[in-house]
């Protein structure tokens, strides 16, 4: 079970996020409907439009599947006028809902594939990427091994285990996903591949972090109990900006699992750096 301390900040975490987007969420007026895609979340003819030139693909998390993770991001990005799709990924047989435990190689397989046919639906040369947890780490293996750099333009990691975690962090995951702990016992590459010091995380990360022409951003809290230290996540490269929410907003108490599903904080922070040019200011009302 997750300490008393780390349920307390996740509940709290989640009441101010659902405070903020009822605050900040607003209605798609006649003037943003000029410029908005002609659908949205996984409609596969959505249009980009050209102040949102690219579509977004969310990449859910160990565990996650491809709604789930997404209830809030999704919506959010959309009533900005993007085209937003996800995908699921790192299926085990006979397991349902719960994804991302597949050997992660064959994970970016899946993206891969799925990135194509998004492409290929929009008539887009570039996507960018949104990824939770696993799912921010996962694609910069097709970025690096699958020839991915060539056919994306960001990739936006939300408390991305990007150098490797311990296997006790990753079981601080079970907690939330009632009935998943009995998986554990059955074969689960995707969680062996995270483990610190793992084949997969040392090939991941030999030669460096990034490759060029993708520009990178990864959004961290202090109060991650799965991903530790929190900073492992932060990648070096000359295109990268790593962000922890609590220098955005002191009073930001979300851990690793709010941080992606509901922190609105985080979210502003996708917004802005799916859009740089138009950035704005991010703080705890944003």
């Amino acid at each position: 079970m997750l300490p008393r301390n780390s349920w307390r900040r996740a509940l709290r975490a989640a009441t101010v996020a659902a405070a903020l987007f009822a605050a900040t969420a607003t209605p798609l007026t006649a003037a943003h409907a000029a410029t908005a895609p002609t659908s949205g979340w996984n409609d596969y003819s959505c249009k980009p439009s050209a102040a949102h030139p690219r579509p977004v693909v969310l990449v859910h998390g160990t565990f996650g599947n491809s709604v789930d993770n997404w209830l809030v991001l999704a919506p959010y990005l959309v009533k900005r006028g993007y085209c937003v799709f996800s995908l699921d990924y790192g299926q085990l047989p006979g397991v349902p809902l719960f994804n991302g435990l597949g050997p992660i190689a064959k994970s970016a397989e899946q993206l891969d594939a799925f990135v194509d046919k998004v492409r290929g639906a929009t008539g887009v040369a570039k996507v960018d990427l949104v990824g939770h947890s696993q799912g921010g780490m996962m694609p910069r293996y097709y970025l690096k091994f699958l020839g991915g750099a060539a056919e994306v333009n960001a990739l936006v990691g939300i408390a991305p285990d990007n150098h490797g975690t311990t296997l006790s962090g990753l079981t601080e995951l079970l907690p939330y996903f009632p009935g998943v702990e009995p998986l554990l016992t059955l074969a689960t590459p995707g969680l062996a591949d995270q483990i610190a010091g793992s084949d997969f995380v040392t090939k991941l990360n030999a030669g460096g972090d990034t490759v060029p022409g993708v520009h990178y951003t990864v959004i961290a809290t202090k109060y991650d109990e799965v991903v530790t230290p929190y900073r492992t996540q932060f990648l070096d490269g000359p295109d990268v900006r790593n962000v922890v929410v609590q220098d955005l907003c002191p009073v930001d108490l979300s851990e690793h699992v709010t941080i992606g599903t509901v922190d609105l904080v985080a979210y502003h922070e996708v917004a802005n750096a799916l859009d740089p040019a138009h950035a704005t200011r991010t703080d705890c009302f944003n």
